[in-house]
């Protein structure tokens, strides 16, 4: 516990997590916090240990998935981008 909010800047360095607020009632209602991605999406996970135990039992499988999760969390940032021009600045 004494590292979890390394863990969680790592996760949002990664791409893993994106940090975004959203307030309906300012003018930007909707403000996303994260940058783009700079660090490895998959260095991360595979400093999890649910995901790193998965590839030793699974490793096929594992790489599908995450490929598929690496493009998902590209996607979502991408989202996060137009949801913040669509409720940007009024």
């Amino acid at each position: 516990m004494g590292i979890s909010q390394l863990e969680e800047k790592k996760a949002v360095e990664a791409g893993y997590w994106h940090l975004y607020r959203f307030d309906p009632s300012k003018e930007e209602s909707f403000l996303l916090d994260s940058k783009e991605p700079t660090a490895s999406y998959r260095d991360f996970i595979m400093g999890e240990v649910r995901y790193n135990s998965l590839t030793r039992s699974f490793p096929e499988r594992a790489e599908q998935l995450f490929a598929q999760a690496e493009k998902s969390a590209a996607e979502r940032y991408d989202h996060l981008l137009r949801l913040g021009s669509l409720y940007g600045k009024k």
